[in-house]
């Protein structure tokens, strides 16, 4: 895997020089280099660094690629784009998001009352706001009051029911009013086409949301009888996040475009729009014989455009506004996790371990003269006998005629045997060989929580991309294995011979050595959990000037361990007076230690969760 695959993920928005990965703007500091000036800041454990410019990237190459595709086929209709809140809630993206899509009339969608007040306050009057999921009279009053805002806001129907109630309560609002005003109307639609992988189940005739024919009929006939045919403007379908291919978006476009024609031609003459949802496919993977996705953006960009003109043509009507709600492909690539090591587990497995006697069993002297004279030609012969080896000796510490030095020296011998013959063997790529990586994999602690900043690996072996900040003018060596520092065996993201981590083996000791998670951006923050009370991490957006130097603002440190207890609704008052009241009665502390002891715990619990680093550690002793 060269460069940790990153021309395969790393769209140019990442480079190595040297020894480091730099982000590719302006003045192109590195992640490093930012990690250590927060870090110096006083901020503890892991960090999420945000690049707004990579979200104004990502809505300007889409808004690009779509004009382009509409040049290309003089299409007539217009290219619009939201942003779904269930994506990415956090206020330091929505904000970004917000401050660099001023110019592409971007705008977003909502699917509850709570994402609804953020889109009515951050979308700019003009900009689109689409408004899906279910629904009940108070969602749906909010909806007309921000039509009355002057909000260009469209609120689609998912079922019978919701049409019945926006009845009502456009009665209620325009009643007696010489202006009536509401927001315009969606229908999505229940496709027959469904998606592929683990989002399949969001099309086809048993996905949870969507009229279907029947359903449609029903609801034009509605919208016709209370005068509010006028107000309905579009179509609306989605058949998954993440389509890696593009087969089935052009079955579902198809049929799509037929159902908004239809409508169109039986005289819902004010339907001008189909919003194909989102599901534009992020690539992340590190490896080229695993890419996630079979089609570029302007692939996707001409066939949806190519598409609704052919259908529109032949069906004569005109051809559609096109909206998309694609925004795992906006937000993904916008942040970075950064955390650090905090070990090594398997360091001991090195030659100045040993504990060699004057007189050794004679299998452990046979496997040091092994390991001190093994070379290409009997590196095969050598790693046999020393695994042989090892299963004899380990049968003999059972029986008890060896003692635990023996086996102490024995599983090093053995760990160093295995080592040698994978580099001397290393153009050999033998199952056998594969699969003795897993026996010499290094298990990297790192200062993170996986369910808090990757639930998609836990919940849906969703895998990113992962490489360290630094020493990357260096061949890493080491199979990895990466710990995260919950008490829970699921969190761990282990060696995968098909698809492979290798890192650099470090003395922490004497050097941090920070691991970079990548493409984090999406999903990731608003689904993670406290699982063991861990937090969402401490963040920090990281802005360029014209001139091309950096800022880093809008810094929010991970929660205390007080205000993690509070969220899960425990009365920290009581907790407070708990502590201090146990102290207090305690006979096991004196009256000169009660005090001091007190200020540590309010010391401690004015920090995160997170565990420090050895770095931090020794350089606490050192001003000791």
């Amino acid at each position: 895997m060269k460069h940790f695959g990153l021309s395969i993920w790393g769209d140019d928005n990442f480079i190595i020089d040297n020894d480091t990965i730099k982000i590719n703007h302006a003045s192109k500091p590195s992640l490093l280099q930012l990690t250590q000036e927060i870090r110096e800041k006083g901020y503890k454990g892991p960090l999420l660094l945000r690049f707004p410019h990579l979200i104004e990237k990502q809505i300007s190459t889409l808004f690009k690629t779509f004009r382009k595709a509409k040049r290309e086929f003089n299409y007539q209709g217009d290219f619009h784009a939201v942003f779904p809140l269930k994506v990415n809630q956090f206020p330091n993206f929505v904000n970004s998001l917000m401050d660099v899509s001023a110019d592409y009339n971007y705008g977003l969608e909502a699917g509850s009352k709570a994402e609804l007040i953020i889109a009515m306050s951050k979308t700019p009057l003009g900009a689109p706001i689409t408004v899906n999921g279910f629904k009940d009279k108070e969602m749906i009053a909010l909806c007309f009051i921000a039509a009355k805002m002057g909000h260009n806001i469209t609120v689609t129907i998912e079922g019978i029911g919701e049409l019945e109630t926006i009845v009502e309560v456009n009665d209620e609002f325009n009643k007696e009013t010489a202006n009536p005003v509401a927001p315009k109307i969606g229908m999505r639609i229940r496709l027959h086409s469904s998606g592929i992988g683990i989002w399949a189940k969001s099309g086809g005739y048993s996905s949870k949301f969507g009229l279907t024919s029947t359903e449609l009929l029903e609801a034009y006939e509605i919208l016709k009888e209370h005068t509010l045919l006028k107000n309905l403007w579009m179509i609306h379908f989605h058949i998954g996040s993440q389509m890696g291919d593009i087969a089935p978006l052009k079955k579902a476009l198809r049929e799509a475009g037929n159902i908004y024609a239809d409508l169109k031609n039986r005289g819902a003459t004010a339907l001008s729009a189909i919003n194909i949802g989102g599901g534009l496919a992020v690539e992340y993977s590190q490896h080229g014989s695993a890419q996630e996705r079979n089609y570029s953006l302007s692939e996707f960009a001409n066939d949806v455009v190519y598409l609704m003109q052919e259908i529109a043509k032949r069906k004569g009507v005109d051809e559609p506004d096109i909206f998309t709600e694609s925004g795992r492909y906006i937000a993904a690539s916008h942040s970075v996790l950064v955390a650090p090591v905090l070990e090594l587990f398997s360091q001991e497995y090195n030659e100045k371990c040993l504990r060699l006697k004057e007189k050794n069993p004679p299998l452990i002297q046979e496997l040091f003269d092994l390991y001190n004279t093994i070379k290409r030609t009997n590196a095969r012969e050598y790693l046999h006998d020393a695994l042989d080896h090892m299963e004899s000796l380990l049968t003999l510490f059972d029986l008890g005629y060896i003692d635990l030095e023996d086996r102490s020296n024995t599983e090093i011998l053995v760990n160093l045997i295995i080592k040698k013959a994978i580099a001397l063997l290393k153009n050999e790529s033998t199952d056998e060989l594969k699969k003795l990586q897993d026996r010499i994999q290094e298990k990297y602690l790192v200062n993170f929580s996986a369910f808090q900043s990757l639930p998609d690996f836990w919940g849906l072996a969703q895998h990113f991309p992962i490489m360290p900040l630094s020493h990357l003018d260096s061949k890493p060596s080491n199979p990895a294995s990466i710990w995260d520092i919950t008490c829970d065996s699921d969190g761990e993201i282990g060696f995968n011979r098909e698809l492979p981590l290798y890192l650099h083996d470090i003395d922490l000791s004497k050097e941090e050595y920070f691991i970079g998670f990548f493409l984090t951006g999406a999903y990731q923050e608003v689904l993670g959990m406290k699982h063991n009370l861990f937090t969402h991490p401490t963040e920090a957006v990281i802005r360029f000037d014209e001139e091309g130097s950096y800022h880093i603002e809008h810094i929010i440190e991970a929660q205390n361990l007080m205000d993690v207890l509070d969220d899960l609704d425990y009365d920290t008052g009581i907790i407070d007076k708990a502590l201090k009241q146990k102290i207090e009665e305690s006979h096991l502390i004196s009256d000169e230690e009660k005090r001091e002891i007190l200020g540590k715990i309010y010391l401690y619990l004015s920090e995160n969760s997170y565990l420090k680093t050895i770095q931090a550690l020794r350089d606490k002793r050192m001003h000791v």
